[in-house]
């Protein structure tokens, strides 16, 4: 396959029937707001760009959630598990190995890899169990509360493993930044426009990542698996296998948010995978449209900036706001506040592409 041919399948995927946005419209909006992203430390004061990396840590977690729930049909409170699994498992072996020779960069990849073997086994149990519908709910947050559980009680002296404490309820701490081996120096990579722009670029690949997935062979799968997974298993595909593979990735994208997150602010506590904690993606991403990867990112951006303002009055006000925001959405919007504002310029626009 030639050079050309393959770019041509490439942007047929990216632009395929699972997600939404194409053509030279879409995509010019999408590079208008591209290179203002890019452009905004430069006006922004450093908090702000800090600020701003703290929210795109949350839309790897949001984006697993999308895949899992809105493409796979499967409803899973346990993204702040895996969260919560890579960002101790990068605390701890930063504290041991240090930040030297890029092996922060090496511990990322592992904290991943672990949250996403942790996904493995569980998901193993869950789908070939067949366990599905509420009751897979109910097991991934059963799961999530007793981690969160078991680290509050790691206080004493003896939870510790190496060198690294995990100092019960009050979190781990202290843990090395993601560092970058540079020919002139290490390059630390502090909350600030280094690390935006770092962050910033995963996004972007991650999303247009998932966006060819959704749209290959396999996001067109599990979406028949949503729609009817007895018909799809009678067609000849193993259901199992690739719900488990759709939960495996949703996971290991929440464990990169553990990560970016606990290098962000050299940080994690067990809170990070409480009641609280665990419902809050639910609330992200249903508000977006979890059928659908670019709502499910502006509604976690928008969801995320109304809750941090609304934290500032006390963080009971912010939840209550969540609890409602979540309840117009299933009653008024069920498929997503922003995918139904966005739906009358899409029938609009198919419209008069019919007429021609």
């Amino acid at each position: 396959m030639s050079s050309a041919s393959r770019f041509t399948s490439i942007l047929k995927l990216i632009e395929g029937p699972q997600t939404l946005g194409k053509g030279p419209k879409f995509w010019s909006g999408f590079s208008v707001v591209l290179l203002a992203a890019c452009a905004y430390p430069a006006f922004a004061d450093s908090y702000d760009v800090g600020n701003n990396v703290y929210f795109f840590n949350w839309l790897f977690m949001a984006m697993g959630l999308s895949l899992i729930w809105g493409y796979g049909g499967a409803l899973s409170f346990g993204q702040t598990a895996f969260f919560g699994v890579a960002g101790y498992a990068y605390g701890v072996l930063t504290i041991n190995l240090g930040d030297a020779y890029g092996l922060t960069l090496l511990s990322l990849v592992l904290a991943v890899g672990l949250s996403a073997l942790f996904a493995a086994i569980l998901g193993y149990f869950l789908f070939f169990g067949r366990i599905s519908g509420v009751f897979l709910g109910i097991v991934t947050l059963s799961v999530t509360l007793v981690l969160e559980r078991f680290m509050a009680q790691t206080a004493g002296p003896e939870w510790a493993i190496g060198k690294a404490r995990l100092n019960g309820f009050n979190g781990m701490g202290a843990m090395p930044s993601l560092t970058i081996p540079w020919p002139g120096g290490n390059i630390v990579l502090y909350p600030d426009v280094t690390l935006y722009y770092v962050t910033l670029a995963l996004l972007l690949v991650c999303y247009l990542g998932l966006r060819i997935l959704v749209n290959s062979r396999f996001g067109n799968v599990i979406v028949a698996i949503r729609e009817n997974p007895m018909r799809a298993e009678m067609l000849g595909y193993d259901v199992r296998k690739y719900q488990l593979a759709t939960f495996v990735i949703g996971s290991a994208l929440a464990g990169l948010s553990g990560v970016l997150y606990t290098s962000w602010g050299n940080y994690i506590t067990p809170a990070s995978m409480g009641m609280t904690a665990a419902s809050l993606p639910i609330v992200w991403v249903a508000v977006g449209g979890r059928t659908d990867l670019t709502t499910t990112i502006i509604g976690t951006l928008a969801v995320l900036m109304v809750f941090q303002s609304l934290t500032i009055y006390g963080s009971q006000y912010a939840l209550i706001v969540m609890g409602t925001l979540l309840v117009i959405t299933v009653l008024i919007a069920p498929r997503g506040i922003v995918i139904a504002l966005i739906s009358p310029f899409m029938r609009r626009k198919s419209k008069l592409e019919g007429e021609r």
